[in-house]
């Protein structure tokens, strides 16, 4: 695969350089959720086109509000979401009087 140049597919150090910002800065914002990305095995990989929508959001948490949205339709949400808290071993809502 060498040679061939993935524009819209960056890795660490060319999302550090494309940000200006040193890359163990961009990692801790990357695992604290702040800066979208995906670990592979122990190599970070971006989607150029990601980057640059949260550079132009101010509420990053309406990114991910959007991206679920498009999860509406889909009939194995309910199964999903109950398997996630499941794992958990919490109920989806607390209850109210649990923290008197």
């Amino acid at each position: 695969m060498s040679g061939v140049v993935f524009h819209n597919i960056l890795n660490l150090k060319e999302i550090a350089e494309y940000l200006r910002l040193p890359e163990t800065k961009v990692e801790r914002q990357v695992i604290q959720g702040r800066i979208p990305g995906r670990k592979i095995e122990d190599e970070w990989r971006f989607l150029k086109s990601a980057v640059d929508d949260w550079l132009r959001s101010h509420d990053t948490r309406a990114i991910l509000l959007n991206q679920a949205g498009s999860l509406s339709d889909d009939e194995t949400l309910d199964d999903l979401r109950l398997m996630i808290y499941s794992e958990r071993g919490r109920p989806e809502e607390e209850c109210p009087d649990a923290h008197s």
